[in-house]
């Protein structure tokens, strides 16, 4: 069974959730930890989460609060769905041009060249005025202990409207914790010009463990807002 075959097979078998009223798909879910190995046993479908989805974007003009998130292969987007669930929050979805493959070792091979030249994706997408927003959930999965390409792509270009905001920062991870990721979001916002913003404590979830992550992602999503 070639990759594609297996990862619509997977698809098919399991539906984890729902985002917009789309399927969420996160195979490694099912996995154990030696099955999962840190994240290098995360297939995709090489469209970067679902590729029979449109990229969720949910923007109403009355939410105070904005979820951005990039997920590969569904675990980040399972996590976005959670947080929704509970605050409610407009939605929008990283897209990059370009998307990463599904085999695990070639997007690693093609993560490690962007690193190396910094040469980030290109995003595909369109981004509202975030002036109506109060707080902005930011999601994605850590690769090589910082934060995913993608949403350095999307902090490069849209960091400076990040004015003035309440910035929350939840990600999954394969097992060995956040990295420098919070410190490298706050320096490459400051240099797009954004200040005045503050930075909540973060969500941090292993890969595999998102469907059993409820209470955890409740009491944070509280917590992010216990002063409104």
């Amino acid at each position: 069974m070639n990759l594609i075959n297996q990862v619509t097979t997977n698809q098919s078998q399991q539906d984890d959730g729902k985002i917009d009223g789309q399927p969420i798909y996160a195979p490694q879910l099912s996995k154990t930890n030696g099955e999962w190995r840190n994240g290098a046993g995360i297939i995709s479908d090489g469209k970067d989460t679902n590729s029979e989805n449109r990229p969720t974007r949910k923007l109403t003009k009355t939410a105070k609060s904005l979820i951005i998130y990039f997920s590969r292969s569904g675990s980040t987007e399972l996590l976005a769905s959670k947080i929704e669930q509970k605050t409610h929050a407009d939605i929008l979805e990283i897209v990059v041009k370009n998307p990463y493959a599904g085999n695990y070792g070639k997007t690693l091979s093609r993560a490690n060249s962007e690193r190396d030249n910094q040469d980030y994706p290109e995003l595909n997408m369109q981004v509202p005025d975030l002036k109506q927003y109060q707080t902005i959930y930011l999601g994605y999965p850590i690769w090589a202990m910082t934060v995913s390409h993608p949403m350095v792509s999307f902090l490069n270009t849209y960091g400076g409207r990040l004015i003035n905001k309440r910035i929350a920062p939840f990600m999954t991870e394969g097992g060995y914790g956040q990295g420098d990721s919070v410190q490298r979001i706050q320096q490459i916002i400051r240099d797009q010009g954004g200040h005045g913003y503050t930075f909540t404590r973060v969500l941090v979830i292993d890969g595999n463990k998102v469907d059993r992550a409820d209470q955890q992602t409740f009491n944070w999503v509280n917590q992010v807002n216990q002063n409104d």
